[in-house]
This record gives structure tokens, C-alpha cells and sequence, in this order.
């Protein structure tokens, strides 16, 4: 199916840019009339026998989820929602309904600890499906979704699992119910009749919203026609060559209102950017992972702001960064330099074709560099460095590779194996993470910079900077890849002041420590990069507020958070793609998307 025959269906199905899309016809609920059907399908829909508290859906890291569809008009908009929360699979019961039997779905399902069981009153009416419901709810979560008009609750009598009714069966109420699973929207009623001595009238479970919700720009005051100034920007990009494609992600008021792909993933126009491709997020590495684990340690009492690298870190004792304190290195202040030499210094015995255990360490294909490579040349590169700037703002990914080194000598863990468990996997992040073709084909991966001059290789899922490409992809400076969505899910938690599903992850005040401006001679927080007070400079944004933090990455790509404004933006691109160029910054469009949400903003409805 072509890219906007399948973006169109899909859109025609929920009423929301869930997909790229370059159509013109209309859905059947947009705007103003998307939001009163929310707010219509807000009050019919009701959560039943959630006793035990299983909606909304906890603990995304160890929950596996299988959606089984029956008779659900919009159960592909549903399985589509569902799926911005945690990787779900999705089974068409009826297929099970023949030849093939619910005890095969059963079987099929094994592995699976949570079911969705979507289904309707027609449905309701057939004995094997009841049956299945009742055998399997005895053996793991599971989670009824029911779109009907209420007198088949009578058949669920005996169902002890949790029931989401919706009085309502549209496009809307589809999205909302999925929703409604993993709390990205909340149930705020309860039954207004009685239907069976267990469903009376007043029963019923209310949730909160704990989650991102997904909905459409007048959900959050805006007028989707003033967002169209973003589509302007971002095809100017592609025109002009700055980019050959880009995905912009806009979260207002917690809930994401745009979301949308341009362009191509090279500039052969072969194949298409889309909302759920991987990018290569460079220095965003920086807050992303290495900040993280961070503040978590810090908040655990591990880590000190104002303890030195000598109290971590044994081998820098005898160095000129003993004394350096953490909270310099995170400022950018601690007089390091920016990097330390890379490919330049390279002998041929340091790398091989093939691996092997003397050659174990993948910088992409058909270059493996020998074993403890890192420990041997570049650790002492990195304590031998000059430090002639203390004091002084000097950006240096050196300081973040120190950081790393700190954050796994504490922590006693991998960075990457880190921020996956503590952070990507239980806020339900499916893309985010390090070396992602262990996990990710490559055509879900956007190409970065066809590299001639050291790796003589296009660049897919192999990280872009030379320093971490050499450290084995895994670096504090560098090296994460993400989906936008992913992004979205990451600070929005800290937009939320480091609670997200129910969990804190990072103490609010901590949040705030981290994001705040800590030094007199930058606009920078600790790894967080913040606005910028000089007003000619209009860093991120001419219009963004003081309290803006988030930072960008050298491959195009940048997040920003403005809590004045309840805001997260996101824009990646591959910009290095097919070689470095300069365009993506002179023709300023990150800024420039940034200026267009803000003036939609303040234009409002």
C-alpha cells in the first residue's frame, strides 16, 4: 500500500494525524467536532470490575500485551493507539471461529500476560467467545473492551476482569477506550442504570490520566490550520536540501496534538520518513541517557554534585581532573576540551574485516577494533587531556564520557544496559536505546552520513560521532536512537517533574535542580542545555520562555521543553545525510517550527 493510501485510511479511521499525511479529504471528526465527540465518549464510558487496579496497565517493562479483535468496527485505530504505549500484537478472534478454535488463540497467546479482548453486543451473543473470556481471565490480565449499548453486560455477569463499555461506537470512542487502557485518558463516570445486581447504578471505577494522551490540536486550544506554518517549514527544508526529511512531534497540556513525517530517508526519494522511524539523536544522547542516570544516582544519595571525579574515579587521581567537580563537568565548565582525536589516530593493527576475539568491538560493517581499545588508547586520552579553561563555558564531550564512566562505576552497569532498565523499557519507549540493529531492521533506521573518509560506508544504525562509533556505540555524549514518540514519552516525565505512570522516576526537585540555569557565565543547567537570556540570539526560540530546557544533537535534531507553556517539541532529522551540511542551521528550522508552535499557541482557537 502506497504511503498516503495508508496514511489516508488511517486517518479516516481515528480523526487524528497519528500518520504522515498529504490529504486533502476530510475525516469524519476533526477540530472542534474531534474534541465534542471526546468529550461525549468521556461521559458513556464506564470501567467496571478494576478492583485489583489493573487499568491503567502498570509496569510496561514486564507486561507483554496481545489485542484480540472480534467484531470491533475501528480495532485497527484501536491496535494502532494501543501500540503508542508498549508493543502490543494484535490476533483477529474471528479467524479462530472455524477450522482454527479459541483453544488454538489460547495457545497462540501463551506468551503473552495481558489480553485486550475487543468485542461488541454481536459478539457478546456467541457462547465460545464468553467461554474464552472466563477460562482465560483466571490466567492473566486481561482487559475487556466493549462497545455496545449495555444490555449485553448481562453476559458478563461472571467476568471478574476489568470492562471498559463505551455506550459509543466511533472512530472517537476507539481511540479514547485504548486510551484508556494504559491511562493516557481517564474514566470519569459511573452507571447511570442498572443492568444485572452487579452493574447497578453508581457502580463503577474512576482512573486519572497518568500517560501522554493523543488527540488533535483543539484538544489543547489551538487551531490545527495555524499549525500549518510547520508543513511550510519543514518542506523548505527538504527543498533546499538542509534535510532530506524530518519528524515533527508537538505535546501540549500532555497530550500530543501533531505528529507528522516529511521527505525521504536519503535524498533518492526511494523511501519515505514516517512517524515511527529510529533516528540517530547525537549530543540529545547527553540528557537523554547520561543526564538520567544521573539525577536518578544523585537522588539515591550515590552521587554528589560537588564530590570530584577522584572520588569516583581511581585513575583520574594522579591527573590534572582529580579535582574537577561533577557539577562543573555537567556545566560545561570544568576547562576540558571539547573532544579527543578519533579515526586520525587509528593504526591498521587497532582494527580488522572480521570479528573475532582479538577484534570484538563492531564500529560498523566490515570494521571491528581490537579488544580494549577504549581502556588502552582513548581513557588515556582523555586523562591526559589539557585542562586550561576551568571556569569557562567550553562545550566538551569529553566531560561526558567522564560522566559515563562515573554513572557505570556507581551504578555497576553498562550505561546503555542502564537507561534501558531504568528508564526506556518501564516508560514504555520501544525504540529508544543504544546499537538498535541488535533490535530494529535497518530500513526503520534513518541513514545518517555516508562516510568515505574513515568507515567508507553509509551510515544505518552505526552512531554517527567518531568518538562513541569507537567506544563501541555506547557513549555518554553520544550514541541513542529514538523514535519521536519515544522522545515525547521521555520528557514529558519530565515535564511532569519526573512522574510518569504513576511512577517517579526522578524527585521533582531534582528535576528542577537539573533544568534550573546553575552558573553565571552560561545559560546552561546541569546537561541540560537551557534558553538563552541574550535576546538577539533567539536560542531555542524567539518566543520560547525562560524556563525552556532540552538540548540538540549534531545530526539535526533537537527536544525542547517549556513548562510555562506546558510544552514539548520535537524535531529529528539527518541532516549529515549524505555529507555535513550547514543548511539546517542557516535557514534556522528547528527555531523557526519552534516560533510557528508558539504563535498557534498564542493564537488559540
Amino acid at each position: 500500500m502506497r504511503k498516503n493510501s495508508r496514511n489516508l485510511f488511517f486517518i479516516l479511521l481515528t480523526g487524528i494525524v497519528l500518520f504522515n499525511s498529504a490529504c486533502a479529504q476530510q475525516p469524519p471528526f476533526t477540530g472542534k467536532a474531534y474534541v465534542q465527540e471526546e468529550r461525549s465518549v468521556e461521559q458513556t464510558t464506564v470501567l467496571l470490575n478494576n478492583e485489583n487496579k489493573i487499568v491503567p496497565l502498570q509496569s510496561l517493562e514486564t507486561t507483554r500485551v496481545a489485542s484480540i479483535r472480534f467484531g470491533n468496527t475501528y480495532a485497527i485505530a484501536f491496535d494502532s493507539l494501543l501500540n503508542k504505549y508498549t508493543k502490543v500484537t494484535s490476533f483477529t478472534g474471528n479467524d479462530y471461529l472455524g477450522v482454527k478454535t479459541l483453544d488454538m488463540l489460547a495457545m497462540d497467546t501463551k506468551f503473552y500476560n495481558t489480553l485486550v479482548v475487543q468485542v461488541n453486543d454481536i459478539d457478546l451473543t456467541n457462547p465460545q467467545i464468553i467461554n474464552f473470556i472466563a477460562a482465560n481471565q483466571k490466567m492473566k490480565n486481561m482487559v475487556i473492551a466493549y462497545w455496545g449499548n449495555g444490555s449485553s453486560l448481562a453476559k458478563l455477569n461472571d467476568v471478574t476482569a476489568p470492562i471498559i463499555w463505551s455506550a459509543r461506537v466511533t472512530p472517537v470512542s476507539a481511540l479514547y477506550v485504548a486510551q484508556v487502557v494504559f491511562g493516557g485518558q481517564p474514566i470519569t463516570q459511573r452507571l447511570i442504570k442498572t443492568f444485572t445486581p452487579k452493574y447497578r447504578s453508581g457502580s463503577g471505577f474512576t482512573t486519572t490520566k497518568i500517560r501522554l494522551a493523543y488527540s488533535v490540536p483543539e484538544d489543547a486550544g489551538i487551531n490545527a490550520d495555524n499549525l500549518k506554518a510547520i508543513d511550510d517549514i519543514a518542506r523548505e527544508a527538504i527543498r533546499e536540501r538542509a534535510t532530506p526529511g524530518c519528524v515533527v512531534l508537538v505535546a501540549k497540556d500532555g497530550k500530543v496534538i501533531f505528529n507528522k513525517a516529511y521527505g525521504y530517508h536519503t535524498y533518492d526519494n526511494l523511501q519515505p520518513d514516517k512517524i515511527t522511524d529510529i533516528f540517530d539523536i547525537a549530543s540529545m544522547t547527553k540528557v537523554s541517557a547520561a543526564t538520567m542516570e544521573t539525577m536518578q544516582l544523585y537522588d539515591q544519595g550515590k552521587l554528589i554534585l560537588d564530590s570530584t571525579a577522584g572520588t569516583y574515579l581511581s585513575s583520574t587521581r594522579k591527573t590534572n581532573k582529580a579535582n574537577l567537580t561533577v557539577r562543573e563537568i555537567l556545566e560545561h565548565q570544568a576547562g576540558l576540551i571539547p573532544d579527543i582525536q578519533t579515526f586520525g589516530k587509528i593504526k591498521p593493527s587497532d582494527h580488522a574485516a572480521d570479528s573475532s576475539v582479538a577484534y570484538p568491538t563492531k564500529v560498523n560493517n566490515g570494521y571491528f577494533l581490537r579488544k580494549n581499545y577504549f581502556e588502552d588508547v582513548m581513557w588515556p586520552d582523555v586523562l591526559k587531556s589539557p585542562v586550561k579553561t576551568r571556569g569557562q563555558y567550553v562545550y566538551s564531550d569529553v566531560g561526558l564520557i567522564m560522566t559515563q564512566q562515573i554513572i557505570e562505576t556507581l551504578s555497576a552497569t553498562p550505561l546503555n544496559i542502564s537507561a534501558q532498565k531504568n528508564f526506556y523499557n518501564p516508560l514504555g519507549m520501544q525504540t529508544a536505546g543504544f546499537l538498535p540493529l541488535y533490535r530494529f531492521p535497518a530500513d526503520r533506521i534513518i541513514p545518517t552520513e555516508n562516510d568515505q573518509t574513515d568507515r567508507h560506508s553509509l551510515l544505518i544504525g552505526y552512531v554517527h560521532d567518531p568518538t562513541a562509533a569507537l567506544m563501541g556505540g555506547v557513549a555518554g555524549h553520544a550514541g541513542l536512537f529514538a523514535t519521536a514518540n519515544d522522545l515525547a514519552i521521555l520528557y514529558q516525565m519530565m515535564l511532569n517533574r519526573g512522574l510518569y505512570g504513576g511512577v517517579q522516576y526522578i524527585k521533582p526537585e531534582t528535576v528542577d535542580l537539573f533544568t534550573a540555569k546553575q552558573s553565571a557565565v552560561s545559560r546552561r543547567g546541569l546537561g541540560f542545555d537551557r534558553w538563552d537570556p541574550i535576546a538577539d540570539r533567539h536560542y531555542p526560540s524567539k518566543l520560547a520562555s525562560d524556563q525552556t530546557y532540552g538540548h540538540t544533537g549534531y545530526t539535526g535534531t533537537c527536544i525542547w521543553v517549556d513548562p510555562k507553556y506546558n510544552l514539548v517539541y520535537v524535531f529529528l532529522s539527518n541532516r549529515v545525510n549524505p555529507t555535513v551540511g550547514s543548511k539546517l542551521g542557516s535557514l534556522n528550522i528547528r527555531p523557526r517550527i519552534q516560533d510557528a508552535i508558539y504563535e498557534a499557541i498564542q493564537k488559540g482557537m
